[in-house]
């Protein structure tokens, strides 16, 4: 009896582990085919002017999706770019969409409209607080070096109610290639009548002193009695440092704040509809801040030259920054985007492939 019960359990042991296995290999193949997240390394870089909330997004990204690390590094656009090109980056934030001649040298590069924001004029001027008021034409006549005093008679009489002192001004700009720098030439040379250094990621300045990044501005303007420089409104607004209200193309001083950028924006969405890479600068309106821009991650629309995990990764990742990462933009000054640019950024994820198949 004890040899047979022993063969009898025995045999209800080795029934027992055949049916572990077999559910074993079941949940496997189950969380496989439902698409668990399998672990990804992300490396991008690029635009200073989003990376408070590029870094916020990668944050909470993360704890949705531990096994997907993402790394952004704030190197300014142009270093974003050639990041993108050498492939070094798997993706790469730029406030400058790419030119022509830049598409044809790589094709195949995807933008994807991401967020927004307004590049304002600070300073750094004792006693005198955010409100001065700034034309198209004077901001250009004072980083061209024509307007060297904050006393000049071109601001006072636009100021009546400031008194401005007998201080020199101190030009702060970018000394690195940068999306800001695109955007805030591209407003000078759309506004300006006098403005005479074109637009683009640099542009030979006749005066001032550079400074690298968003921060890097922000930091060496906070230092720098008399000085002026153009920077990223987060910045601005972060660290305390006054801005001026900029005329807009109804004629109308306005101060940047959330609303007044995110007004510029909504009347800009219809640009991006028809073409991603408009610009949409000095937009007309009443309470438009006009210096007001989109900025773009890039990223190449073939993804089959990394690992597949990776290309999943960074799909789903850009995916979920247009949609539920736009949440924590208005935290961060950052407006959210008008949903008829939402659709023109899916359209365009919606175009990434790994081996000829969609990844989304």
């Amino acid at each position: 009896m004890f040899l047979s019960d022993s063969k009898g359990i025995s045999k209800i042991l080795g029934i027992g582990i055949v049916a572990v296995v077999l559910v074993a290999a079941g949940l496997i193949y189950y969380t496989q085919s439902m698409g668990a997240e399998q672990p990804a390394t992300i490396t991008a870089g690029g635009a200073s002017f989003p990376y408070p909330l590029i870094s916020k997004w990668v944050s909470e990204y993360n704890k949705l999706h531990p096994a997907v690390q993402i790394t952004y590094q704030s190197v300014g656009s142009g270093a974003g770019q050639n990041g993108l090109f050498a492939k070094t980056f798997d993706f790469a934030g730029s406030d400058a969409p790419l030119k022509d001649s830049q598409m044809e040298q790589n094709p195949g590069i995807l933008h994807i409209p991401e967020t927004g924001g307004g590049i304002v004029v600070a300073y750094n001027i004792p006693n005198i607080g955010s409100g001065m008021n700034l034309t198209a034409d004077v901001i250009a006549k004072i980083f061209q070096g024509n307007i060297t005093k904050w006393n000049a008679p071109e601001i006072a009489a636009i100021n009546p109610a400031l008194t401005l002192p007998d201080l020199n001004i101190v030009v702060i700009r970018r000394s690195d290639s940068s999306g800001t720098t695109n955007g805030f030439t591209s407003y000078l040379k759309n506004a300006s009548s006098v403005w005479i250094l074109g637009s683009g990621t640099t542009v030979n300045w006749p005066v001032g002193i550079g400074a690298s990044g968003n921060s890097g501005v922000a930091s060496t303007l906070q230092q720098t009695p008399g000085g002026v420089g153009y920077l990223e409104f987060f910045y601005a607004k972060n660290n305390s440092i006054p801005f001026a209200k900029v005329m807009n193309r109804n004629g109308q001083f306005v101060e940047p704040t959330l609303t007044s950028i995110s007004g510029a924006l909504g009347a800009a969405a219809p640009l991006l509809s028809s073409d991603v890479r408009a610009s949409v600068v000095n937009m007309p309106g009443d309470g438009v801040y006009p210096i007001s821009v989109f900025t773009y991650i890039l990223v190449y629309k073939d993804l089959s030259y990394m690992p597949e995990a990776k290309a999943k990764a960074v799909a789903n990742f850009l995916w979920w920054i247009i949609h539920d990462g736009q949440s924590y933009s208005e935290s961060l000054l950052y407006p959210r985007l008008p949903s008829s640019v939402v659709t023109v950024a899916e359209a365009n994820l919606k175009q990434l492939t790994y081996n000829g198949r969609p990844l989304l």
